[in-house]
């Protein structure tokens, strides 16, 4: 299965797709994104694909196991918690990553969710700060955007839909 958000704030913009070649495989993501200032910026999935009051309507991060914050590889983390994407000199970001935690079927689908980019750094839940470990301290939202189908190509997989 494949899906795509396309990211659009005040100044950033891009997209950014998901494939899962299985139901219980990775995710790869490949992450496109222009304007943002150079430097690792939060990256995260957040609960809701709801856009009516801009990226603030997303909600929280996407956390259906009740975890605290983390990093990508951490034990303990938020299903969203997609970690840092780091923008160039030029304020470019094009990286690819793979991901285990999140999915395009079932119980952890990220499909009709909200993602977003956030201004500064995730500290992945190690800051002393209050926010540390529910949201990694990552500031505000720069661009946002909702989690669509593009393509099923999953066989004996059912996408379902994330929002709720």
């Amino acid at each position: 299965m494949e899906a795509i958000a396309y990211m659009e704030g005040p100044i950033v913009k891009g997209n950014v797709t998901f494939i899962q070649n299985g139901c219980s495989e990775n995710v790869h993501v490949h992450v496109y994104l222009t304007g943002l200032d150079p430097g690792k910026h939060g990256f995260h999935v957040h609960e809701k694909g709801d856009l009516t009051n801009g990226c603030t309507s997303t909600g929280g991060h996407f956390n259906p196991d009740k975890m605290d914050h983390g990093a990508p590889d951490d034990e303990v983390r938020h299903v969203g918690d997609l970690g840092n994407v780091e923008a160039d000199a030029n304020g470019i970001v094009d990286t690819t990553f793979t991901d285990h935690l999140i999915s395009l079927t079932g119980k952890r689908t990220i499909i009709g969710r909200g993602l977003v980019v956030h201004e500064l750094t995730d500290d992945l839940g190690r800051g002393s700060h209050p926010d540390s470990k529910k949201t990694g301290n990552a500031g505000g939202r720069l661009a946002c955007g909702v989690i669509g189908v593009k393509h099923k190509l999953v066989h004996g997989c059912t996408a379902t839909t994330g929002n709720t």
